[in-house]
């Protein structure tokens, strides 16, 4: 019975991701940037919890009546790839036509990729770039790049996503996971940081991003350059 309870109590702690999203969401129309962002982040944040707690309670054999991965889909979607795609799209950091393609080519190329069987790896990273649409975006807000950059990054990255470039899951790869981990936890506090100064232009919190997300963008990458001690 108390295994049974832990288990389903890991699929109640993912759904909340539903919830963060809808708060997301509310604030997005409102054009509450920072706080769309700060309700992102904590989804981001249940979503790199739920997964460990998942498989230590071993939710497949003890509540199998809810799919946990479609679950963790469907939320991933919301929160990754369609809040902030609708960002990019409304904030007017893409003017004109230009918003268009960014917000025709993060929703329709990711719900390719999220289909796609293929898109892990056996070392448990991801084959492709994975989607991870608010991470970008929160590093557009805060570093605001000329809006052909932008452009740019997302065309390159909707087309990374079908490439055999490897990305890490900075939780389940174990490779480097000793330096992987405590990144993704300091992109983590940094994106909540510079969300709740509302991107002030002067917030050392953005130096962190960019740094951070260098590193998860291309750890993946360098393993598959750099072979591995037997």
């Amino acid at each position: 019975m108390l295994s049974e309870l832990r288990a389903y109590s890991v699929h109640m702690l993912t759904a909340t991701g539903a919830v963060w999203s809808m708060l997301a969401m509310l604030t997005a129309v409102d054009g509450n940037w920072d706080m769309m962002f700060v309700w992102l982040v904590v989804a981001f944040l249940v979503d790199g919890l739920d997964g460990p707690m998942a498989r230590r309670f071993d939710v497949k054999a003890n509540a199998p009546q809810i799919d946990g991965v479609l679950l963790d889909l469907i939320i991933d979607y919301l929160t990754y790839v369609f809040i902030p795609a609708y960002a990019l799209f409304a904030s007017g950091l893409l003017p004109g036509w230009t918003g268009w393609v960014v917000i025709i080519v993060i929703t329709f190329a990711s719900a390719l990729y999220f289909a796609d069987t293929r898109m892990k790896t056996k070392d448990n990273s991801f084959a492709g770039f994975p989607a991870c649409w608010n991470m970008v975006a929160i590093v557009i807000f805060a570093l605001r790049p000329d809006f052909w950059v932008t452009l740019a990054v997302v065309v390159v990255l909707a087309g990374a996503m079908f490439t055999p470039l490897k990305f890490i899951h900075p939780v389940r790869t174990e490779r480097w996971r000793g330096l992987s981990l405590p990144m993704a936890l300091a992109w983590t506090f940094f994106a909540g940081w510079a969300a709740w100064v509302d991107f002030h232009p002067q917030s050392w919190a953005h130096w962190g991003l960019v740094v951070t997300s260098v590193y998860l963008m291309v750890a993946g990458i360098l393993q598959q350059i750099v072979p591995q001690r037997a």
